[in-house]
């Protein structure tokens, strides 16, 4: 990731529901949890490549996609980047081929909930949409998750179980109603972006790329990851 960006003097760069892992880079981040030396933090996933570029000069801009019905982009990760001190804009999710199409953003960056072994990738719905609209622009898209979200009993997305969550969430969110009473909701947690759309994956092992099933077994071992 770090090469794809560098080339550019300023990176913009879409994020989809990511929340922080720690103010280091990724070859710093993978070295510390090999030396053993990284205090856990629940909850934790990725941004910590922006902190990074942020804290060695590097100019910064992300766009933060709200991630609807529980704007957790626009609560959670638009906060933790302003903490940094980090230049970010909210956008709409509906916004994300817009700002693709008019050349601002140079990569994108979601978490993951769940990684099947052959990399296909559960995370928020509409991570599936912004992949397809990543690949449609020729804009890399890339995950960054701790290997613990990998199920590698899973060989493939199509295996992994989608919540469905009250759509009361989408039609009476934050305690307003946006829709009338009795509408039929179809409202899942979660979506699936398949492996092919995934530039790489970044966890604290190091970086997979091509993501495959041979790639993600050597990264990860001898398949200890996940339920067994």
């Amino acid at each position: 990731m770090k090469s794809e960006l560098s080339r550019c003097e300023m990176w913009t760069i879409l994020a989809h529901r990511v929340s922080v892992i720690y103010g280091m880079s990724v070859e710093e981040y993978v070295a510390a949890r090999k030396a053993g030396t990284l205090p856990e933090r629940p909850g934790s996933t990725a941004l910590a490549v922006f902190f990074a570029a942020a804290e060695s000069g590097k100019r910064l801009h992300v766009y933060a996609d709200e991630t609807r019905p529980l704007l957790q982009g626009a609560r959670l990760t638009a906060w933790e980047l302003q903490q940094r001190g980090i230049d970010v804009t909210v956008i709409c999710d509906s916004t994300a081929a817009q700002v693709m199409r008019e050349g601002r953003v140079g990569a994108v960056v979601t978490g993951a909930d769940r990684i099947a072994a052959n990399g296909d990738t559960a995370n928020k719905i509409g991570t599936y949409g912004v992949a397809l609209l990543a690949a449609a622009h020729k804009i890399p898209f890339y995950v960054a998750a701790p290997s613990s979200t990998f199920d590698l009993s899973l060989e493939s997305g199509a295996e992994i179980p989608i919540e469905q969550r009250d759509g009361r969430e989408i039609t009476h969110g934050f305690g307003c109603q946006t829709a009338p009473e009795g509408v039929d909701v179809y409202n899942p947690a979660f979506d699936v972006t398949p492996a092919e759309l995934i530039e790489a994956i970044i966890c604290e092992h190091g970086i997979i790329r091509p993501v495959c099933p041979q790639q993600v077994a050597a990264m990860l071992g001898s398949g200890k990851n996940g339920p067994s």
